[in-house]
């Protein structure tokens, strides 16, 4: 299988291509983000510019940014940036009935520390769980959207209700990369198609809903925008780990989002044993690029599994019974044919327009160019 040569993107990966020196398109984006989003005295001066838009913004409130937070070390260390650059946020969590008791320790430890108010959003655990199957059930490569696209809205929905302009996320295309849009690709209107074909009929009342038109209203009339700080700030992960552990006795969980137990499954099991996609290949690379791993030593990484057999097998169990989900049942899922994000109607051509021909509105709802339409342009680039 070909390989790029600056990073450890191949060839099972949907629209890669490669050029007369071995280079992928996937790693051209990744250096075109870079060079977008530059760190050291640039980075800082953007990130010091937001920082005191958000001040401003937040002068005579409680609170001046929403931070989401799992208890991974990004959204954790995430409050603790906040706190340093003197920043007033409030925590938000949601919880979809599968977060590890590391996480949940994890969120405690910090925001304790901190003095920084939590707020929790429960989903009634019956509608996560006819989403999460009617996923599975759809063949969709990333079932774990659901819960993606819930914490979104959630954020959206707590910063409109409290009267908060600015979200914080820990995305960070450094270490995270961009995942193809076959995979991963998903909205509120794809969700509503998938519940309501493959769903048992429960009716989503506390599930929060972020649609286009909401997200429209938001940014435009309520003024919310999305910001990630990693973009601009020189984040190394495991340095971050580190002092996280230091600080706040803050606990490793294991792998890239291991922290959420479904995430796990998704991750280290359903993806590489149903679709073989390894996620680590875009994660690996990004970190090549960043400089803060070798590609030997991401290479070195894919060779190992994703955690040992009787711990998977551990995982797809608990999922399997927290799905009420039988043998024959689970068995019916595996075997049918797996499909593609585009396999459902989405609003993902319409998103892609919008954000060529009304640039004035993607600015209002991001600080950033979404890595999406990045990925459309470079990706889709003539040869």
């Amino acid at each position: 299988m070909r390989v790029c040569t600056k990073g450890v993107w191949d060839e099972s990966i949907p629209g890669i291509s490669f050029d007369e020196n071995g280079v992928s398109n996937y790693c051209k984006l990744q250096e075109t983000m870079m060079a977008n989003y530059p760190r050291g005295e640039k980075g800082l001066a953007d990130w010091n510019a937001l920082v005191l838009a958000m001040k401003k913004a937040g002068k005579n409130s409680r609170y001046d940014c929403v931070v989401g937070v799992s208890g991974g070390v990004d959204s954790s260390y995430l409050l603790h940036i906040a706190g340093q650059y003197g920043l007033r946020p409030l925590a938000v969590n949601l919880d979809n009935g599968f977060n590890s008791q590391i996480a949940v320790q994890n969120i405690y430890k910090v925001t304790t520390t901190l003095g920084i108010d939590l707020e929790t959003y429960v989903i009634n655990y019956e509608e996560v769980q006819d989403l999460l199957r009617a996923y599975m059930k759809a063949g969709m490569p990333w079932i774990d959207t659901p819960t993606d696209l819930a914490i979104k809205a959630t954020m959206y929905k707590v910063a409109q209700a409290v009267g908060i302009q600015y979200i914080l996320r820990g995305n960070d295309f450094r270490s995270e990369g961009k995942q193809p849009k076959e995979w991963t690709y998903a909205d509120a209107r794809q969700l509503r198609f998938i519940h309501k074909r493959f769903g048992s009929g429960v009716r989503l009342k506390t599930y929060p809903m972020l649609t286009l038109p909401k997200m429209v209203y938001a940014g435009l009339i309520k003024g919310i925008k999305d910001i990630r700080p990693y973009y601009y700030l020189n984040y190394k992960k495991q340095d971050a780990k580190q002092l996280m552990i230091r600080l706040y006795d803050w606990q490793d969980y294991g792998g890239h989002h291991h922290e959420n137990l479904f995430t796990k499954f998704s991750m280290a099991y359903w993806l590489p044993r149903k679709f073989g996609i390894d996620k680590r290949k875009i994660n690996l690379s990004a970190q090549v690029l960043s400089q803060a791993i070798t590609r030997d030593e991401a290479l070195a990484q894919l060779q190992q599994p994703f955690a040992s057999e009787r711990e998977l097998a551990e995982t797809r169990s608990y999922v399997q019974k927290k799905l009420a989900l039988s043998d024959n049942d689970f068995q019916q899922i595996w075997s049918a044919t797996g499909k593609n994000t585009f396999d459902y109607p989405s609003n993902y051509e319409l998103l892609v327009k919008l954000a060529s021909r009304l640039r004035p509105l993607i600015s209002r709802l991001y600080a950033f160019t979404p890595m999406t339409v990045t990925a459309n342009q470079v990706l889709n680039a003539k040869k």
